[in-house]
């Protein structure tokens, strides 16, 4: 079954499979994997299943679990943009930084802005993407992500791998979203 779905930070529309044939309903809040990454979507409608073409796979419905770290991950999105909109200041570039986006994946970070990208600007944000990374330990976290939170999770499929029939409160994500 296909749904459209509407994902990421811009709001790019595309056709995604459902991973385990459930028809989700208009206003779903889900979780996708896209060509970068994983990310949250909220389902638009059904799609035309003749076409087998998809943009991704969509996951499961958006979990309690799922909401906490959201909370986590915009907390360290507006970190990242604070830092930085001030280093844009620091080093008198003119940018015009218009928003960050962290992918649910909790690997990605994407920087928008206005204008021209320079090699400074570009060196900033690799800089940056290097320093959060590292400050707020993402990479084990999306491992967890992907790890323990696949197509079957919250299912019996996926009892015994983390996650139970009955949701993923013994999820090693949830954990994750308690660590400091």
């Amino acid at each position: 079954m296909h749904h459209y779905v509407r994902v990421g930070l811009l709001g790019q529309i595309g056709r995604f499979r459902a991973a385990d044939g459930t028809h989700y309903p208009r206003g779903a809040r889900v979780v996708c994997r896209t060509a970068r990454g994983l990310e949250l979507g909220e389902v638009l409608s059904l799609a035309d299943s003749e076409t087998p073409r998809a943009d991704g796979a969509l996951l499961r419905r958006v979990t309690v679990e799922d909401d906490l770290l959201l909370d986590r991950l915009a907390r360290h999105r507006e970190e990242a943009y604070a830092a930085c909109a001030e280093l844009l200041h620091a080093r008198g570039l003119g940018a015009v930084l218009v928003d960050v986006e962290h992918l649910f994946d909790g690997q990605s970070l994407f920087f928008y802005f206005l204008g021209e990208t320079t090699p400074e600007l570009d060196a900033l944000t690799e800089e940056l993407g290097a320093l959060y990374d590292a400050k707020v330990q993402f990479q084990k976290f999306a491992q967890t992500l992907t790890a323990g939170c696949g197509p079957d999770c919250g299912t019996e499929a996926a009892a015994g791998q983390g996650c139970g029939a009955g949701g993923c409160s013994t999820c090693a994500v949830a954990k994750a979203c308690h660590a400091t």
